[in-house]
């Protein structure tokens, strides 16, 4: 007999193997019809999989969350197979899931346009409404090699030279159409109902720009109509708040060709990076970080011996002088261990804590560039602990405070917290890394906090906490991090003196809350969508006045608040009064001063917000009192 184990605990037997589809069929006609695919002993399988020993058995319907993974990979098929029956001459190459979808790269002898999507997602739909049935196979390499080539698949065949010759290849047939896949898949092609077609790019076979370029569909699936429409919905939003768009409009920065990946700033945006900055630096001094400042470029030697060079040197800047390598630093921990190292510490001295504003660059591939969410130079609000093990607990809980604090502040009240555990490949062996994870559990449930796991995610010298924020919209970024390492400081020769007057390496804690300060302002940018907050935003007022009478008295308010910390401006411009309230409701600024002559009078300015509320008629003090009121 076989026994399955089901989720609710409850077991089934069978005298004979069994498919995941007899199984659901067992229990139900209508968990039959529902089921997308399986879970066996927590790996995903088809439906089709036949079961011929005990195992645990999770039904995966639209309700799992392995479904939309299913869905997605499922319709990338359904792209390809429709490209096919459009366009035989053309070869299918990779088609992986993506956030929110998937894409396919094809070999054909133009590249795919906009214009070409409709046709190739009407066809889709045809597929979809002839409910193919989805058939999985097995074949050895060579068996694959040649069936791929026959049909001229020739990237197919390419692929699958390159697997080990002992594996066996899963290829997975609907109608007409057969790919090469690991699978699984849903039963049947009528299952994919929710999906679009979103873009076309270009891309390089391999990722190698020697190669032929291939053209790229991306498209989106999800489980239904609903959420399809609020996804495409939250696109279009996103397209609203576009950090770039807005950083025109406001006049905040630009980026240029002759600089790829890096940010002219202009005053108004640099008015926010201050803000930003400023504000960290105070949460450096609260919380025990001493300020420091390293080199930009640091010898390749030192690079090596932390570990970077083996893990980071494909993306790394470097310069000659005299003979001597050196590499623009694409982190700032080894110099703090630098800083470290000069003089001696005894164990009363730890945690040594130091922060920095450090500018990095990494050389990221031109195509991955995107506005200032995606660089080549950035600054970090950078830190890192040096610790005993005893003090790691302490010191992750602090920060998880530190960090939830500043999000809030920021304005982001929905914060996920994940654990990125240890990568292949990585430094230092497994009992390190089993010691440096628990560490972090600990901490976090000294904190009281719920998270999720990432298996292999970690940073090549150590595992981290990530914090992942949703915006406005409905989006996540990840930004703050802590991470517990064991391995740099004795690679770079760190320590401190023991209660027993021995040498020891001490822990090292890599520590940022906003990470990089050039995204984390484009992810406010979005966030707010432009309607900073009175405290963030790059101008705080602006005073108009109605008639030239009253010029005077509109720049003695402005130099009187400027003076006083506030970002104000001025605007004298022989226009109407409406036009200008207009202007710079447009421009999101969050208070208009507007200045008549019984304003000038009584020394006072009426007040109005950028969402048209008028608050009357205020004294200079009484504005100032209200705007410093919202400054954190």
């Amino acid at each position: 007999m076989i026994a399955i184990t089901l989720p609710d605990g409850s077991r089934r037997e069978f005298e004979h193997p069994v498919s995941v589809g007899d199984v659901a069929a067992s229990i139900g006609p209508g968990l039959a019809k529902a089921a997308l695919a399986g879970k066996v002993d927590g790996k995903l399988v088809d439906t089709s999989h036949r079961i011929d020993r005990d195992a645990s058995l999770e039904i995966v319907t639209d309700k799992h969350p392995d479904a939309l993974e299913v869905l997605r990979h499922s319709t990338a098929h359904l792209l390809a197979q429709a490209v096919r029956r459009l366009h035989p001459g053309a070869q299918v190459t990779i088609g992986p899931v993506i956030d929110n979808g998937f894409y396919y790269d094809f070999a054909f002898e133009r590249p795919f346009t906009p214009e070409d999507l409709p046709a190739i997602e009407a066809e889709m739909q045809k597929i979809v409404k002839e409910a193919h049935a989805v058939s999985r196979s097995v074949k050895s390499r060579d068996e694959a090699t040649k069936f791929f080539r026959d049909m001229g698949e020739e990237y197919k065949a390419q692929i699958i030279e390159s697997i080990p010759a002992n594996e066996e290849l899963s290829l997975y047939t609907q109608g007409e159409f057969t790919d090469l896949c690991r699978g699984p898949h849903v039963p049947s092609t009528d299952k994919l109902r929710s999906f679009k077609l979103m873009k076309v790019a270009g891309a390089y076979w391999r990722g190698d720009h020697h190669n032929q370029m291939l053209s790229r569909i991306y498209g989106t699936a999800w489980l239904n109509d609903k959420d399809l429409k609020a996804y495409l919905t939250m696109l279009e939003e996103a397209e609203k708040r576009d950090h770039r768009r807005i950083a025109k409009q406001q006049d905040l920065f630009h980026l240029q060709e002759e600089a790829p990946g890096l940010v002219f700033w202009h005053p108004k945006g640099w008015a926010v990076w201050q803000v930003v900055e400023q504000y960290m630096r105070k949460v450096y001094r609260d919380t025990g970080y001493g300020e420091v400042r390293c080199p930009q470029i640091l010898d390749v030697e030192l690079w090596k011996k932390s570990g970077h060079w083996d893990n980071y040197k494909d993306n790394m800047f470097f310069t000659e002088s005299e003979k001597r390598t050196y590499a623009l630093k694409p982190m700032n921990c080894p110099g703090h261990v630098q800083v470290f190292k000069q003089g001696l510490h005894s164990y009363r001295d730890l945690p040594i804590r130091y922060g920095e504003f450090g500018a990095c660059h990494r050389n990221e591939p031109s195509g991955a560039l995107h506005g200032i969410l995606r660089v080549r130079g950035f600054t970090q609000d950078d830190g890192h602990v040096f610790c005993t093990e005893g003090q790691i607990e302490a010191e992750v809980t602090a920060f998880h405070a530190q960090a939830m604090k500043v999000y809030s502040d920021f304005g982001f009240t929905d914060v996920q917290v994940k654990l990125a555990l240890r990568p292949e490949p990585r430094l230092g062996d497994d009992a390190t890394w089993d010691k440096a994870e628990e560490a972090l559990r600990a901490a976090l449930r000294s904190a009281g906090v719920e998270w999720e796991e990432l298996p292999g995610e970690g940073a090549f010298y150590g595992p981290k906490i990530e914090y992942h924020l949703r915006d406005a919209i409905g989006r996540t970024w990840q930004l703050g991090t802590m991470q517990v390492d064991f391995m740099m400081p004795g690679r770079l020769g760190a320590e401190y003196v023991d209660e027993m007057s021995q040498k020891r390496h001490p822990v090292m804690l890599h520590r940022a809350i906003v990470g990089s300060m050039e995204r984390f302002i484009g992810i406010l940018v979005e966030h707010h969508a432009g309607l900073w907050p009175a405290w963030l935003a790059p101008v705080q007022a602006v005073v108009m006045n109605i008639t030239d009478a009253q010029a005077d008295w509109v720049e003695e308010c402005r130099k009187t608040l400027t003076n006083q910390g506030f970002r104000v401006e001025s605007d004298l411009r022989n226009e109407k009064i409406g036009y200008k309230i207009r202007e710079h409701t447009l421009q999101r600024v969050p208070y208009l001063l507007v200045v008549g002559d019984r304003e000038k009078d009584n020394g006072m300015v009426a007040v109005r917000t950028r969402g048209g509320e008028d608050l009357g008629t205020m004294s200079l003090a009484d504005f100032a009192a209200r705007l410093g009121s919202e400054t954190l």
